[in-house]
């Protein structure tokens, strides 16, 4: 079973200046779409495997803390998908997702949400402003909680 996290970013960005920030040696190859997706096998190194891809008239939902249904539908953007295995979450996957995490949102200024699994909210960025979610699983995996600043 794997676990996959994956930061959304709103607007028309290219996939190489995302590329740059999470995997700089990304290849590129197409989706069932037809259309352009960068993607790098860091699993070696970062314990995932990294998507990057974009598309226009997202509609995204995902379970927030109270059990209600979130909704954003950014009119362009670009998903960083991280897929890894669930047995190196904690010790390299997660930690390393954070940090890849934490370049985009310091480098880019775009609204943004990063969601576990599809189905839960777990940050989003709104005019700037950081949120976290899940408090739980933010104190639960224990990492360098200063990497993303609220």
């Amino acid at each position: 079973m794997s676990i996959d996290y994956r930061l959304t970013l709103a607007g028309d960005i290219s996939l190489e200046q995302i590329a740059e920030l999470v995997a700089p040696d990304a290849t590129e190859t197409s989706t069932m779409s037809g259309k352009g997706m960068l993607t790098a096998p860091l699993y070696e190194e970062y314990g995932y495997v990294v998507d990057i891809t974009s598309g226009g008239h997202g509609y995204y939902d995902a379970e927030d803390d109270d059990g209600s249904q979130w909704i954003w539908e950014p009119d362009t953007y670009v998903d960083i998908n991280f897929h890894m295995s669930k047995d190196d979450l904690t010790d390299k996957g997660t930690p390393n997702m954070l940090a890849a995490v934490a370049r985009v949102l310091t480098e880019r200024a775009e609204d943004a949400a990063l969601v576990l699994n599809g189905n839960w909210l777990l940050l989003t960025r709104v005019g700037g402003a950081l949120r976290k979610h899940r408090t739980t699983w933010w104190s639960h995996h224990d990492v360098d909680n200063a990497i993303i600043r609220q």
